[in-house]
């Protein structure tokens, strides 16, 4: 029985975390146990996910089963984008230039600030009362 070969990547975006197992096949991606449509119900966060794969034109070339976690349908989305395009960079080194022109192969380093002790927020200060 020929083994089938898996490309394992991780792509990460805000606080959301994307773990991407691509195998050879026929296009069929399935995030969380869910079809792809099913979890991105929006045209534009299914493009984000599907940008790498265009890009290499390589969109009916393999099976992607996806295990996202944290942060929102925007995050989640950006961290399967990065962790496709990384996984297409183990299959084929020859789409790093196209992928790194199209700017799939950076980490989107934007996350939330910490809140400060002694203060409400992030940036915010408490009132300041002269009197």
């Amino acid at each position: 029985m020929p083994e089938t070969q898996e490309f394992v990547a991780t792509g990460r975006r805000k606080t959301s975390v994307a773990r991407i197992h691509m195998t050879s096949g026929n296009g069929k991606i399935d995030i969380n146990g869910r079809s792809f449509e099913d979890y991105f119900p929006t045209v534009s966060l299914q493009n984000v996910v599907l940008q790498p794969l265009q890009t290499a034109k390589m969109v009916n070339a393999y099976d992607l089963s996806i295990n996202a976690s944290g942060g929102g349908a925007t995050g989640q989305a950006g961290a399967v984008q990065l962790g496709i395009a990384r996984a297409l960079l183990q299959v084929d080194g020859n789409v790093r230039s196209t992928l790194k022109t199209e700017g799939m192969l950076r980490r989107d380093p934007r996350m939330k600030e910490r809140k400060k002790s002694g203060q409400p927020g992030a940036r915010k200060r408490f009132q300041f009362s002269k009197r």
